[in-house]
């Protein structure tokens, strides 16, 4: 098990929520800001880049203030890293392969030492271990394999503080290079399809790689990356691990797709529910249908529900029928119910 900040990863510790901040390092109450809209939004790690050392002093005021643990991302230069150490960061992040030269690798894993912090060892094509650049092997086997070899040369030094991390944009490669590693090292795993795009895109991608590998019992840690503000990043990480019954944090919406049985108009019905449920802690239940075939069943599921018909909407709530309200009332109606279940489990 590991531990970063206050948060463990591994072994039987919940898998825990990361993002990034896309912030200048340097504009240290810029980034706190948004450390403080992905805490709102369940980040539980934070990662900041230390791309120059003009943002070592920005750094240093985020690690003392800030809602999160913080984890120095680094890439090239070692002494950022080391200097990091000394800084306030409750974990490292490294490409091995990107720093290059053992001795700087070394340093950087004597300050971690020193520091009581653990390091993230990060590889992706562009950072394998150098013998791996050029041999003729499946790009999941040669990402396993740098990974496995870094950290055998971690050990070798007497460090073990380690969580690895495997990543690809492929979402195939990805999946196989985690299962790899899997078998190879018994340090916790940070899982992420890396550069997986946009926020439509990327969402997809990271939700058919992140969940096929959660629910083979692969990942403690996970990172959602899109093209977007950070804060969707942790919503969409939630929702994978909500749909996989391993972590829920808030309310979870249930909604129809809609169809020509549906007599009133869902979407923008559906899409203000589900803006007001972000605001709300409480793990309720609310199912939302369109139609009467599947909705009455639906709707009995769930802590509270309504079933929508011909300009109104019957409201349940566990399993009951409560009363009609017309379609334009749905919203207001529903949060009112919402409002009861909350004050009766607050006596």
């Amino acid at each position: 098990m590991v531990r970063v900040g206050d948060v463990l990863l591994g072994a039987d510790a919940p898998v825990a929520v990361q993002s990034m901040t896309n912030t200048d390092t340097r504009d240290a109450a810029a980034t706190l800001a948004q450390i403080g809209r992905l805490a709102e939004a369940g980040c539980e790690i934070v990662r900041v880049a230390i791309p120059h050392a003009d943002a070592l002093e920005g750094f240093g005021a985020i690690c003392a203030a800030s809602a999160l643990p913080v984890v120095a991302d680094i890439h090239f230069d070692h002494r950022l890293a080391i200097e990091a150490t000394r800084l306030g960061a409750a974990k490292l992040r490294i490409n091995p392969g990107n720093i290059g030269d053992v001795s700087r690798v070394d340093a950087v894993i004597e300050a971690a030492g020193e520091a009581g912090i653990p390091i993230r060892i990060g590889v992706n094509a562009g950072s394998l271990a150098a013998e791996y650049h050029d041999r003729d092997l499946p790009l999941p086997e040669k990402l396993a394999a740098s990974a496995t070899s870094f950290c055998e040369h971690f050990e070798s030094r007497g460090f073990t503080d380690i969580v690895v991390s495997a990543k690809a944009s492929s979402v195939t490669t990805t999946i196989e290079a985690y299962r790899l590693l899997a078998t190879r090292v018994p340090y916790p795993l940070h899982i992420g399809v890396t550069e997986a795009g946009t926020q439509f895109s990327g969402t997809v991608k990271s939700a058919v790689g992140l969940g096929t590998l959660l629910e083979a019992g692969i990942g403690d840690t996970l990172r959602v990356s899109l093209t977007a503000d950070p804060v969707e990043e942790v919503r969409v990480a939630w929702e994978i691990l909500a749909a996989l019954d391993i972590r829920r944090r808030g309310p979870e919406l249930i909604s129809c797709p809609t169809c020509g049985r549906c007599e009133v108009d869902l979407v923008p019905i559906a899409t203000e529910v589900e803006r007001r449920l972000r605001a709300m802690a409480s793990p309720v239940k609310v199912a939302l249908m369109g139609c009467v075939v599947n909705g009455p069943g639906e709707a009995r599921e769930a802590d509270v529900g309504v079933a929508a018909g011909k300009g109104v909407g019957l409201l349940f709530r566990h399993g009951e029928p409560v009363r009609k309200v017309a379609a334009a009332d749905i919203v207001d109606a529903l949060f009112e119910e919402i409002a009861r279940l909350d004050e009766a489990a607050d006596r």
